[in-house]
């Protein structure tokens, strides 16, 4: 799941609940689903962001020289 899929739910969502009236299919709740959907866009695009700032965290990158070698030259 990445950005896109948090952005589609919350579109989807908005239509389901603002966007449609509720008589169009009386066996279901449709502004229900929407706020649904709206809250897993909304909790995918937050995991999401803070999944990227993890992995941006920063390392550090360690050399090991062999011995018995000469370094070798970058």
């Amino acid at each position: 799941m990445g950005l896109g899929t948090g952005i589609a739910l919350l579109v989807v969502g908005g239509i389901l609940s603002f966007g449609i009236s509720n008589d169009f299919v009386p066996a279901i709740n449709l502004p229900v689903i929407g706020y649904i959907l709206m809250a897993a866009g909304a909790l995918t695009i937050i995991l999401v962001l803070v999944s990227q700032q993890r992995g941006t965290t920063g390392g550090v990158a360690e050399r090991r020289d062999r011995p018995g070698q000469p370094p070798r030259q970058y």
